[in-house]
């Protein structure tokens, strides 16, 4: 998994919202702390607003919270939000020249990588978005978070 993917970006926008509790953050905020461009959060946003996982409030002092409690929302939801499941494993492009050898390794591959995927969405299911920012530090601000370790 790169680590600007799709889940990647939509889990750092949902620890933010969690850590701010019910104050609303802007898109702005959330994509300095990712060096990219609000648009790149706000189409995040979106479909995360659409799975009821994010609530947006317009007007002066708006902006995104979380819909509901971080405790119920599982990483492997977003994970599917977000369009990744099944994709977490890296895949093997066919050779264009249809090489047997390359359709071969492509196959015993593809049924590691399934397993794989199987896997860490299982592991993903388990785990909440409140498990992922319980390791943060109430003094911390989320400009300063250390690399989280709750699953390690």
């Amino acid at each position: 998994m790169k680590r600007h993917s799709k889940l990647y970006v939509a889990l750092h926008i949902l620890a933010h919202l969690d850590t701010a509790g019910s104050r609303p953050i802007v898109s702005e905020v959330i994509a300095a702390h990712l060096q990219t461009n609000p648009v790149v959060i706000r189409r995040s946003l979106a479909g995360l607003r659409e799975a009821g996982i994010v609530a947006s409030l317009k007007g002066h002092g708006g902006g995104w919270t979380l819909a509901r409690p971080a405790a119920e929302i599982s990483l492997g939801a977003v994970c599917k939000v977000v369009g990744q499941q099944g994709e977490l494993m890296p895949r093997i492009e066919p050779d264009p020249e249809g090489c047997q050898i390359d359709a071969a390794v492509r196959r015993a591959l593809d049924g590691f990588y399934a397993e794989a995927d199987a896997l860490l969405m299982s592991r993903l299911d388990a785990v909440t978005l409140a498990d992922l920012t319980a390791d943060l530090s109430s003094a911390e601000s989320p400009a300063t978070w250390k690399r989280n370790t709750f699953m390690t």
